[in-house]
């Protein structure tokens, strides 16, 4: 794999940073390439607690790299995946990978959004569960601006964030908002001058609660909306009853009572 995407471990959160600072980070194939197969490379780690994505440089994705686009689609010879092709079983195609990966992924992902996150590199960011972002972040749904249409899963994550009306706004017109507005529309989590700080200390948080709990909540928040509520409901009960008396559990009770840090396990 190119180093496209660098990754450091510690305490079981995972430090992932787009590296192509001197292209702010826009997407090319191997860029492509290196998020699909970070996201699924992690997702396999059971020590894995939380995952922090941020970009290296003045910014966090600047979106297409418009340089390689006819590489990508079909003129001239191929440095990268076929982008619209889908794996064997796979619902995303390998463009979708990169942002929806982060979706997926077992754990909880924190995006850490500073200068701009244009089309793809937005679509990457939403695919996140939580998003820090500066408040003069500049973040834009940018694809009307070429004539196109989200197309990396931010449809699907775009929708479930932001009510339908404002989702058709910023679909239509491409207006670049600040990281500011961002956060009263419901697009980013959290505004601070310190993202990626600001995120880290968030997955350290994180990483010392129950691993079996938190990969739970997201796969239930996750369902949530997707199915109908009598899934919904039959699947909160099964995971929460797998839950009571596992190991993990009786530690975070234990660990509470005795006023300690927990020593949790690795799931299973």
């Amino acid at each position: 794999m190119s180093d496209r995407v660098i990754v450091s471990m510690q305490d079981g959160i995972a430090d992932v940073r787009l590296n192509r600072a001197d292209k702010m980070n826009a997407l090319d194939p191997l860029m492509f390439e290196a998020l699909a197969e970070t996201g699924k490379r992690l997702a396999g780690d059971r020590s894995l607690r939380a995952v922090v994505l941020s970009g290296e440089g003045r910014a966090f994705c600047a979106g297409l790299d418009f340089g390689s686009f006819m590489g990508m689609t079909g003129g001239g010879e191929r440095s990268g995946p076929k982008l619209i092709e889908r794996g064997p079983g796979e619902v995303a195609n390998y463009a979708q990978q990169a942002a929806f990966v982060w979706t997926t992924a077992p754990v909880p992902v924190i995006a850490a959004v500073h200068g701009v996150a244009y089309g793809g590199g937005l679509q990457i960011a939403l695919g996140a569960d939580i998003r820090f972002v500066t408040p003069d972040a500049k973040l834009s749904v940018m694809e009307i601006k070429w004539g196109l249409i989200p197309d990396m899963s931010g449809t699907q994550t775009l929708r479930r964030l932001v009510r339908l009306d404002v989702a058709k706004e910023l679909t239509f017109t491409g207006r670049v908002l600040s990281g500011t507005e961002a956060v009263a529309l419901g697009l980013a989590t959290h505004v601070s001058d310190e993202p990626r700080a600001a995120a880290m200390a968030m997955a350290r948080d994180i990483a010392g609660k129950s691993p079996d709990a938190i990969r739970a909540g997201k796969r239930i928040l996750n369902e949530s909306g997707l199915v109908s509520l009598a899934e919904g409901l039959r699947l909160e009960e099964e995971l929460q009853m797998r839950l009571i008396g596992s190991p993990n559990q009786i530690e975070a009770v234990q660990a509470n009572f005795e006023k300690r840090a927990p020593a949790f396990r690795d799931p299973e």
